[in-house]
C-alpha cells in the first residue's frame, strides 16, 4: 500500500528556505506571489496489515518534527 506524509512547517515558525524560494522567484521576475512554505513529502510503501496507529508513529517519531511541524497522511 502506498502512503505519502505531507509534513509543513506549522505557523508562525520562520522559514528560511520559503523566504530563499520567494526571493529567487521574484529574481527571475515571477510576479503574484505572496509567500513561500517549503515542506516534504515522503512516500512510503507499506505492507497492507500496517495499523493507522503504526503510520502515525511512524510520523511522530521520525517523519516530523512535531514541534515545529504538522504532518497529514495521504493513503
Amino acid at each position: 500500500m502506498k502512503i505519502r506524509v505531507i509534513v509543513t512547517l506549522k505557523p508562525g515558525v520562520l522559514d528560511p528556505q520559503g523566504k530563499a524560494i520567494h526571493h529567487a522567484l521574484e529574481g527571475l521576475g515571477f510576479t503574484g506571489v505572496n509567500d513561500v512554505r517549503q515542506g516534504k513529502s515522503i512516500e512510503l510503501d507499506v505492507a497492507s496489515t500496517t495499523s493507522d496507529a503504526d503510520i502515525d508513529a511512524m510520523c511522530q517519531k521520525l517523519l516530523a518534527n512535531t514541534v515545529i511541524e504538522n504532518y497529514r497522511i495521504e493513503r
